[in-house]
């Protein structure tokens, strides 16, 4: 039985506040790229459910971009290092080149792809220029004495380039090979962006002071400044329409302003988020306007991760493209067998929901958790979660929002289950019940629950000594301790029953789950011990003859019931750990998040 990478629902891009990030488009328009985690995605810019994953770096990426021929794009990380690499398929280096000693910034191609400069925050330098193919110097990136934010190239000959950095300044490179030329100083403050226009007449300059500042693009003199007093935040990012005649701008005022450099006017305004409201989560830390297109689009980032597709026609977003940019700590199947939905959440507290059919995903309305998901639980048309806000929310599936008041908790919460109608969150020592959103009992355990699962009136508690506690639940919300399963070897680390209740999978930290029967708690197979680490979620299939798992060792297994020796797995199926795992389409698929904060769904075939 095969398990084959049907689709990859991509990551958000990574943002910080504070600092641009770089989005970069193909020249057709088609596609876009960006980092996010140790992670590069490579999206559909028409259809962001197509997407690829290159997960070539073993350090937090920072910046990608498509070389002009869009067979290539090479990406920076934080130790310094640039890759090259396919950009069709998102495999096959090219090259890696250590290029400074920190946090690589930003990356530029010349016109022939065959020249990138990459700069960044160093401690010997803040930038180099090498070839793609073989990582020979061509040129030595000088000038600055701080951090440097962008770079840019012209694409016509006479080749230029120009850095620009946290000391206020804008330095002009002639090549090549590159050599340092002319030092300009227009801004009073951190400069973030720089662009030459396409067709190489004109460069222009952003920052943190809110000034946009044109340069002659051959010479690097100053030109003009325009825009004064019109944008009242940091402008993080610019990027360049086909005409060469217009740019757009982002800004942490949350708006993105297209300018008219003839003019020197803003022709287009759009502000994300809220009117009349100050939203940091909408500020906007990139932009980039793809090429090759005919519709003019436009595509943002706010600093929540959310892709603003924008149109000249339309004031506001006419898409908005949604997900995690942190690891996905939480996976839960919609209620009701639904094979089309799941649920997710992230280590800080967002909470999407993920149409299977189209492969978009939406952050839940309302008040979202601010700490991290720990687990969710579902009943019919609603799904609990817990996060370590110390909460208990409820969404409402067919509302995508979170229905009524949260609950504070007394603690941290360990996990939550639903059983007989109730809920019932692991707190330290103790289990509370709820109906509704009024709490009904609650009992002391005695030990600290390290994980739970719930189904029809059983409840399954990981407990001291590497035991599964079993708890019953009555008709009043009332538990009662009826077994103690001693057969792990290690502490358990996930629970789940199957959804005919006959069976409880119990995982535990050193990668081995223990199968039992629930009519007699005899142990039905402990064979099942693929994972070399801790184990962190298993999932059962609706038919209860299959279930699968995911752990730290960063891979998934399908394992069955009537073949308990025989298994299948997906190796390296999340980077950094796999959190949640879930089965969709009629049990013909799995869907399956993790640390580098994307969901991604397995084809299962021939099922056995």
């Amino acid at each position: 039985m095969p398990i084959e990478i049907e689709q990859i629902l991509a990551a958000s891009p990574a943002t910080t506040r504070g600092q641009p990030t770089q989005l970069s488009c193909d020249a057709k328009g088609e596609r876009i790229t960006y980092a996010s985690g140790k992670s590069i995605y490579v999206r559909n810019i028409d259809n962001p459910a197509l997407s690829k994953q290159y997960t070539g770096h073993t350090a937090a990426t920072s910046v990608a971009r498509f070389s002009p021929s869009g067979y290539y794009i090479a990406s920076g990380d934080v130790s310094g290092r640039v890759r090259v690499w396919d950009a069709v398929e998102a495999v096959n280096t090219k090259g890696e080149y250590a290029i400074i000693s920190g946090r690589i910034n930003d990356i530029a191609w010349d016109g022939d792809s065959q020249r990138v400069i990459a700069v960044g925050d160093g401690r010997e330098r803040y930038g180099h220029c090498f070839t793609a193919d073989s990582g020979n110097s061509v040129g030595e990136i000088t000038g600055h004495s701080k951090v440097v934010n962008a770079v840019a190239i012209r694409q016509q000959r006479p080749l230029r380039a120009a850095t620009v950095s946290d000391d206020s300044s804008m330095c002009f490179l002639h090549g090549a090979p590159f050599k340092f030329a002319t030092k300009v100083s227009q801004h009073k403050s951190f400069v973030m962006g720089t662009a030459f226009s396409p067709d190489g007449s004109t460069l222009v300059t952003v920052g943190a002071d809110r000034r946009i500042q044109l340069y002659d693009g051959k010479t690097g003199e100053p030109t003009k400044q325009i825009g004064e007093g019109v944008h009242s935040g940091s402008i993080f990012a610019v990027s360049w329409a086909k005409d060469s005649k217009r740019f757009a701008t982002s800004s942490a005022d949350q708006t993105v302003r297209v300018w008219d450099i003839e003019g020197g006017e803003c022709v287009q305004t759009w502000r994300l988020g809220e009117e009349g409201s100050i939203s940091v989560p909408h500020q906007q830390v990139g932009v980039v306007w793809p090429h090759g297109r005919s519709d003019g689009l436009i595509i943002s980032l706010s600093l929540n991760g959310d892709l603003n597709y924008l149109a000249e026609d339309s004031a506001v977003p006419i898409k908005v493209v949604q997900g995690h940019n942190g690891s996905i700590t939480a996976l839960g199947v919609e209620s009701e067998g639904k094979a089309d939905s799941v649920i997710t959440g992230s280590f800080d507290g967002q909470v999407c929901s993920w149409d299977l059919s189209t492969g978009i995903g939406r952050a839940v309305d309302g008040q979202a958790h601010s700490n991290q998901v720990t687990q969710f639980a579902a009943a019919p048309g609603r799904t609990y979660s817990v996060g370590w806000d110390d909460t208990l929310r409820i969404v409402d599936e067919s509302a995508n929002t979170f229905a009524g008041e949260s609950l504070k908790l007394s603690a941290q919460p360990k996990g939550v289950a639903t059983a007989s109608g109730h809920v019932i969150v692991a707190l330290d020592s103790k289990l509370v019940v709820y109906s509704g959103d009024k709490q009904v009992s609650e009992l002391d355990t005695g030990f600290t629950p390290s994980a739970i699962a719930g189904s029809g009136s059983l409840v399954a508690v990981g407990a001291n000594q590497n035991a599964v506690q079993i708890y019953k639940l009555d008709s009043k919300g009332v538990l009662s301790a009826t077994e103690s399963l001693t057969n792990s070897n290690a502490q358990v680390s996930a629970l789940s029953f199957s959804p005919d209740s006959k069976h409880l999978a119990a995982a535990n930290s050193i990668g081995k789950i223990v199968v039992y029967k629930t009519d007699s708690w005899a142990v039905a197979t402990d064979r099942w011990s693929a994972h070399t680490a801790k184990v962190l979620c298993v999932a059962w299939n609706q038919a209860g003859t299959h279930a699968a798992s995911g752990g730290l060792d960063t891979n998934v297994c399908v394992w069955s019931l009537a073949k308990p020796g025989s298994r299948v797995k997906a190796v390296n199926a999340h980077k950094d750990g796999v959190y949640g795992v879930g089965w969709v389409g009629g049990d013909q698929k799995l869907a399956s998040t993790g640390g580098d904060a994307a969901v991604k769904i397995w084809a299962l075939k021939g099922l056995q």
